[in-house]
């Protein structure tokens, strides 16, 4: 059985992200309006060459492009850090 956070991953594959990581932070919301359960809260750093030369609203969009389908469920937030690796310290 393939997860969200998977399937998050598994879509964000193409970017050939250097650095991926998602944290689910769901259970820090429980209860949360919309989000009574406090599921499908994420937030995910990612690190790909692809972003160079792109704003940080091109950047958002190049990642909600490939999981945006998932919004508003089972993903109800996605905080979205993304760098390049010459900005994201190693």
């Amino acid at each position: 059985m393939t997860t969200v956070a998977d399937s998050i991953k598994s879509r964000l594959a193409p970017l050939a992200p250097v650095v991926l990581e998602l944290d689910d932070e769901s259970a820090e919301h429980a209860g949360h309006s919309g989000a009574a359960a406090g599921g499908g809260h994420f937030s995910l750093l990612i690190v790909s060459e692809q972003f160079a030369g792109l704003t940080r609203l091109a950047r958002h969009r190049a990642v909600l492009d490939r999981v945006g389908d998932l919004i508003p469920h089972p993903v109800h937030a996605l905080a979205i850090r993304a760098h390049t690796p010459d900005e994201f310290p190693s």
